[in-house]
């Protein structure tokens, strides 16, 4: 993102200019902009507009990318050896333009897994990963198979150090980054993939770089090109402009320039005024040092701040007090300088504050990931698992049947960050599918209303995975205490988080300010250590000691626990027992997140935040995700396989809960189902922020603050497809909680195969619609679509019609933005309330 308000230009390559690049955000170039005020937190960083910037020239020696183009040999690049005695290995050959690699199947005669696996590497010259910012893969494939894919890998490791049973001990890398799904048109396509990401806490240099590749079975794919791009080469298209950038571990917004630079804002500083930043370089080479001033008409500049900085690997956090300057105008600048002109420098999150009082509220959006309302108390479960929450229902409104509007975190968080189902967003193309440019995120539209903005959360699916550091100030989603993705996953996400929170306030703690959690303790909660707070509650020491030699029995017959698996007849265990088992140590974890959040909300009251502050607890699916589906396991006899619809309450039954002492009335509890997609509107409406021109959710502040103007309830509307990389179609279900029924339509289902077994068989569905009568079937482990045609022919057309509806929407967010709709299209999209 980036600002460049005024028609002057210069090249992106153009040397260090002895003469200063001006830029004004009034009218007119030459007029003096009018002062900025503070009433909300400033964020400067967002009002370049309102700048002078001088300076600030890209260098034309940006360091240039390294690339390997396969249209020549490249023998430094060599075959990964098998990791496992039984896979094959993989076989390379060149064409006229690229080098073709080939994967051959694991093991034929092993029915249980028959996957194509292989890569390739190459030895780096032991970088500093941290200064690169993308691994761009130009590849293509016409491959004939259901799914095929590659795996950015970073260091080879020694199989030997390898500890047996390690949840990653199938991987023949040290740590892994971001995923691609190949698309297999035989056309060239460009996949880019973060270097400075990673699965697991990274240590030492980058040594190796890996390609890992898979498919269903034996397939090809042909590499022509491997390039590597440093960050300062991000930085080479603008002078100046604002970036999220990466310290140890820590997102910030940042305002770039290039030094010499200098950025200067007329401000009338506030009561109290305080201006909180944090500095940051790229290179450690080339220190850069940062100067702050400020000076009235007519006086000298009092220097605020002169420090040269040289840590590329963390955040220099400083505040600066501007309280001996309240009422006055000033011309605050930005100053940098270096011995290398056209060094990057980072100003990140520069905000002025005050003592000024606003009567919007902050915000603390608390998502439990993986949390499922059906197993927790505050919602009727028999084991006490949420007393904190019991007490903050009291104290606000509850939904009794709240809907996240995918089964897992990723389309799920997409889409109630933006109120837009996961098929107008495009569906899933790959693992790392980032919510689109064009749409607003609910962190943009919170920063652009002046508040401060952190998001704390432990699975990168609800952060940069999907593009959602937009618009956030501070964001932290990779924690030295545990990883999501690695080996040291503790699952007490919830206590960092809440320590992380304190310390940023202390940091920035100006008002408004929203925040978005998002903890795993849940997820996996056999991770829950033995000894931690509620471990041993609701099973004990030998139970749970027992359930370990059980889940490694499991693991060692058959890779794979699910409910239907062979294992549970190839180890003789009882599968009503462990899960028996596994939903005790779930509700530990539960009770264990409960009280943290207990912790947070007590020390808000000390702090005298709680009165004005909006704390909205949800969770972004229920627990199937979270690693099993309880409410289908602990069945003495499970339903046909291909009945696994994403309205079952354990997929995406979730919390619902508003509480804002003074607004909302406690102790209210709603039964009409809602959505996840609701809470972005209810939000805007309750603070008074305007909404989005297109959502697809409804604000439940009528209901919440008791006004007349209640609009009737829309029925509930679930979303989750993926992109057929052959035929480029949507795939996928579109479903509806319409009172007493629930109907999950199939869309374009994919045909089956000639050489389809019986075992692929039962996972399809006999119709493409699944009725359930929800008030008989809570769990919706029957469809009862015989019984009611009437009610199958009704639901059909209703979805159908809303499936044509999502289509339309879609074109609103093509890449290139200019899609037209027509009036049959607008209409439609009118009269189901997507557009405003």
């Amino acid at each position: 993102m980036t600002s460049t308000p005024c028609p002057i230009r210069v090249a992106s390559w153009a040397p260090v200019l002895a003469m200063s690049l001006v830029v004004f955000g009034s009218s007119s170039c030459d007029r003096r902009p009018a002062a900025l005020t503070a009433d909300l937190p400033l964020h400067l960083e967002a009002r370049l507009d309102n700048a002078r910037v001088e300076g600030s020239a890209v260098p034309g020696d940006v360091p240039e990318p390294v690339t390997w183009d396969f249209a020549e040999p490249q023998p430094d690049w060599r075959v990964l050896e098998p990791w496992e005695p039984e896979e094959t290995r993989t076989e390379v050959s060149r064409t006229e333009d690229a080098l073709r690699i080939t994967l051959g199947d694991v093991d034929v005669t092993d029915e249980d897994d028959d996957t194509a696996v292989g890569g390739i590497y190459i030895d780096v010259p032991d970088w500093k990963r941290d200064e690169w910012a993308y691994v761009q893969v130009r590849a293509r494939s016409d491959a004939d198979v259901d799914w095929m894919g590659f795996i950015l890998g970073f260091n080879l490791r020694d199989k030997s150090e390898v500890e047996e049973g390690a949840e990653d001990e199938d991987l023949p890398f040290e740590y892994y980054g971001e995923t691609a799904t190949v698309i297999r048109d035989g056309t060239i396509q460009t996949y880019n993939l973060r270097a400075d990401w990673s699965g697991g806490r990274w240590e030492g240099p980058w040594k190796q770089m890996v390609l890992g590749f898979w498919a269903e079975k034996e397939a090809s794919i042909e590499l022509l090109s491997v390039t590597v791009i440093p960050k300062e080469a991000t930085y080479a298209g603008q002078p100046y402009g604002v970036h999220s950038e990466v310290r140890n571990r820590v997102y910030r917004r940042a305002l770039y320039t290039h030094t010499p630079g200098r950025v200067q804002y007329r401000i009338r500083v506030p009561d109290a005024g305080r201006l909180d930043l944090g500095l940051g370089v790229l290179r450690e080479d080339v220190p850069v040092t940062f100067r702050i001033s400020a000076a009235s008409a007519g006086a000298e500049p009092e220097l605020l701040l002169e420090e040269t900085y040289a840590d590329e690997e963390n955040w220099g956090q400083r505040s600066i007090d501007l309280s001996h300057m309240a009422g006055q105008t000033v011309d605050l600048a930005l100053e940098t300088e270096s011995q290398r002109s056209g060094t990057v420098a980072l100003w990140a999150a520069p905000t002025l504050t005050g003592s000024a009082v606003t009567n919007r509220p902050n915000v603390i959006f608390y998502v439990i990931d993986g949390g499922a309302a059906d197993y927790m108390s505050v919602y009727g479960y028999n084991r006490r698992t949420t007393p904190y929450l019991e007490r903050l229902a009291a104290e606000g409104a509850l939904f009794e049947w709240a809907y996240s509007n995918s089964s897992w975190t990723k389309p799920s968080t997409a889409s109630f960050m933006t109120s837009l189902q996961n098929s107008v967003m495009g569906g899933q193309t790959n693992w790392t599918d980032p919510v689109p440019d064009q749409i607003r995120t609910m962190a943009e539209h919170m920063h652009d209303a002046g508040y401060e903005t952190a998001v704390l959360v432990a699975n990168p699916n609800a952060g940069t995975l999907s593009n959602l550091q937009r618009g956030v100030d501070v964001m932290k989603e990779s924690w030295e205490e545990f990883t999501y993705f690695g080996r040291e996953n503790h699952k007490q996400s919830s206590r960092f988080m809440h320590d992380r929170f304190w310390t940023w306030r202390e940091a920035y703690p100006g008002t408004p300010y929203w925040v978005h959690f998002q903890t795993t303790d849940v997820h996996r909660p056999q991770d829950l250590p033995a000894g931690a707070n509620f471990s041993g509650l609701f099973a004990s020491p030998d139970q749970r000691r027992v359930w370990i030699t059980w889940h490694d029995s499991l693991t060692a017959a058959e890779e794979g626990r699910g409910p239907y698996a062979d294992a549970w007849e190839k180890t003789g265990l009882d599968r009503v027992a462990f899960y028996t088992v596994w939903q005790a140590l779930y509700d530990e974890s539960m009770a264990h997140n409960d009280y943290q959040i207990g912790q947070l909300v007590e020390r808000l009251k000390a702090e005298g935040e709680w009165e004005n502050t909006l704390l909205i607890i949800a969770a972004d699916h229920s627990v199937r995700s979270a690693g099993s589906d309880q409410g289908l396991a602990l069945q003495d006899s499970l339903p046909p396989r291909w009945n696994r619809p994403i309205l079952r309450p354990t997929i995406s039954r979730v919390p619902l809960m508003f509480i804002w002492p003074g607004h909302i009335e406690g102790g209210q509890r709603y039964s009409q189902p809602v959505s996840m997609l609701d809470v972005l509107p209810t939000l805007l409406d309750l603070i008074g922020l305007p909404m989005p021109e297109i959502m697809m959710g409804q604000s439940l502040a009528p209901l919440l603050l008791g006004r007349e103007d209640r609009e009737p309830r829309r029925p509930v509307i679930l979303d989750e497809f993926w992109v057929d990389q052959e035929t480029g179609e949507l795939r996928g279900r579109l479903e509806v909680i319409d009172g007493r029924w629930g109907a999950s339509l199939e869309i374009n289902p994919r045909p089956p195969d000639e050489d389809e077994d019986e075992e692929d068989a039962l996972w399809r569905r006999p119709v493409p619609l699944l009725l359930y009568d929800r008030w008989n079937d809570h769990f919706c482990l029957n469809s009862v679509h015989e019984q009611h045609p009437e009610l199958v022919a009704h639901y059909t057309e209703f979805l159908e019609r809303q499936w044509a509806a999502h289509q339309a929407l879609a074109q609103h967010f093509t890449q290139s933005g200019d899609a037209v709709l027509n009036p049959e299209q607008l209409e439609t999209l009118r009269s189901l309330g997507y557009i405003q």
